[in-house]
């Protein structure tokens, strides 16, 4: 048994309700108890009382020597029955009855007494109990008349054994079934979790199965559902609209590069307006840059490219990155290594991985100050691999670290430095696209970026 399922709300609530379930199972067991060993008790009490009256209306009617009579010929008929008699003068002496003597530690007055019977005749040799009424006769004498109660009391050791392997035969039966009816609902709950997980991966695509019992999970399930459909729709209109605009967009600012491109050309170097015109170039390669991330990434998100996935060696992909950006990195006097520590191949599409990385390494560098340091690592890591990308610039406040993968975001709110805020949304699309995972975490100081590879 797990822990996340001893740790679960459905678990206590099994386990409540199963308390609960014995708790009620205890209670009625008690009173069976109870019930039927106050009835038994009574018979015993009953049948004492009907023999004394019987003894005493004997001993009233007739006398003493009828009395004697009548216990001699009662003895006589059961020398070793469950019944126990007594007929002492004042000074305690036997008269007659099967008992020897007075018993001992019974005390000597009117009423109910229980004593040891010492065996008393019976076959075994355990010592029983007995359960008698003393009553006064006139002249003196003391009658006690009584019943040996070793079978009631085996009778309520028998009763109370029963009870006990039935309250544990429930207790056991109820921990089944709460394990049971826990683990059920575990599994529908896991169920919700996980789509829940795959569509916070990226794919809203996924929706939550029902099992067309029409119980509270499938109106539970078919409500997310629903509210799933709207949230896709919704999504999905305004990545339309926003791919719609880049793809339109994208034409007439071409058309306006070429003809700033033209007119570039045109100009004598001399001319003033020439900077002009390359200022205006370079604004309209920034916004077509722009404009070409947003169509990258809605190709991304799409998975239309998986026809392009091929065995990739990452450790020669992260090689191609370093030699790529080392010339830059020198150029900051920064320390950039790389350390492949195991050989792992991935199958991914490598432009796309390519770039990803890319973007990864030019933040890394750009935000790291000069003499600063920037690793690359790849390390085995259950069954897998891990990607980890570290430098020593400043790092991100765990509150936003979820924010940098949004559109356009940017930790600098004066927008001053070069960028779009597209790099990061990119290598999230990446990642999800090739089923990978990203993490930030602070480096003291600086940021790691960790990427595994399942």
């Amino acid at each position: 048994m797990d822990a996340r399922f001893l740790n679960s709300s459905t678990f206590r609530l099994a386990l409540l309700y199963m308390l609960l379930f014995s708790s009620s199972v205890l209670v009625l067991l008690g009173f069976i108890y109870w019930s039927t060993v106050s009835y038994i008790s009574a018979q015993t009490d009953e049948t004492i009382e009907i023999e004394i009256l019987d003894l005493t209306d004997r001993y009233r009617n007739a006398g003493l020597s009828a009395l004697v009579q009548l216990l001699t010929e009662r003895l006589s008929r059961r020398p070793a029955g469950a019944s126990v008699y007594l007929l002492t003068n004042k000074d305690l002496e036997p008269l007659v009855g099967n008992l020897d003597r007075w018993p001992l530690g019974a005390a000597i007055k009117s009423g109910w007494l229980e004593f040891g019977l010492e065996n008393a005749g019976q076959a075994d040799a355990v010592d029983h109990r007995a359960r008698a009424r003393l009553f006064r006769l006139s002249g003196g004498y003391l009658l006690l008349v009584g019943r040996d109660i070793h079978d009631l009391e085996v009778t309520k050791r028998r009763i109370v054994t029963t009870l006990l392997w039935g309250l544990a035969i429930t207790l056991v039966l109820g921990a089944i079934g709460s394990i049971m009816m826990g683990r059920s609902t575990l599994r529908r709950i896991e169920t919700i979790n996980q789509v829940s997980r795959e569509i916070m991966s990226g794919d809203l695509s996924r929706r939550i199965p029902s099992r067309d019992t029409n119980d509270d999970f499938d109106i539970l399930a078919d409500n997310l559902n629903a509210m799933l459909d709207q949230i896709e729709i919704l999504m999905e209109s305004v990545r339309r609209v926003s791919d719609n605009i880049a793809h339109d967009l994208r034409t007439p600012l071409a058309r306006l590069r070429n003809h700033l491109e033209e007119l570039h050309l045109d100009l004598p170097s001399a001319d003033a307006k020439r900077a002009s015109v390359e200022q205006a170039l370079e604004e309209a390669d920034n916004l077509l840059n722009t404009f070409n991330a947003l169509l990258r990434i809605a190709r991304i998100e799409s998975h239309d490219i998986r026809d392009s996935f091929a065995e990739v060696d990452i450790g020669e992909l992260i090689r191609d990155v370093v030699d790529l950006y080392e010339p830059l990195a020198e150029a900051k006097q920064l320390d950039f290594a790389s350390e492949v520590q195991t050989r792992f191949r991935f199958h991914c599409d490598r432009d796309l991985l390519f770039q990803a990385l890319a973007n990864l390494v030019d933040n890394a560098i750009k935000y790291t100050p000069e003499q600063g340091r920037v690793t690359l690592r790849l390390q085995a890591d259950d069954g897998g691999a891990r990607l980890e990308l570290s430098d020593s610039g400043p790092s991100i406040p765990s509150e936003l670290r979820d924010k940098v993968f949004q559109r356009f975001f940017r930790l600098e709110q004066s927008r001053t430095t070069p960028g779009n805020g597209l790099g990061m949304s990119l290598v999230q699309a990446v990642v999800q696209l090739h089923g990978l995972s990203i993490t930030l975490d602070d480096n003291h100081p600086g940021l790691k970026v960790s990427i595994g590879f399942p």
